[in-house]
């Protein structure tokens, strides 16, 4: 279920460009369109983070992530 946020960048980037597609109002000094490109840039990686933290299969078992990168070398 947590996967179908990666669903969220797509949506916004190509499905969302449409409705903003515009130069004003400027946004940090850029058009509104690509403020609005640069700020789903930004919350892709937060999505991305929020997915791989809830995704159980990047649970460690009590190892951090040195320990076992060590153990899989030797």
């Amino acid at each position: 279920m947590y996967r179908l946020l990666a669903a969220l960048p797509f949506i916004g980037i190509l499905l969302g460009i449409v409705f903003v597609n515009r130069v004003e109002p400027i946004v940090l000094g850029m058009p509104f369109a690509l403020a609005w490109i640069v700020l789903w840039v930004v919350l892709t990686s937060v999505i991305m983070a929020i997915i791989y933290w809830l995704d159980p299969s990047n649970r460690h078992s009590g190892k951090t992530p040195d320990q076992a990168t060590r153990g899989a070398q030797s």
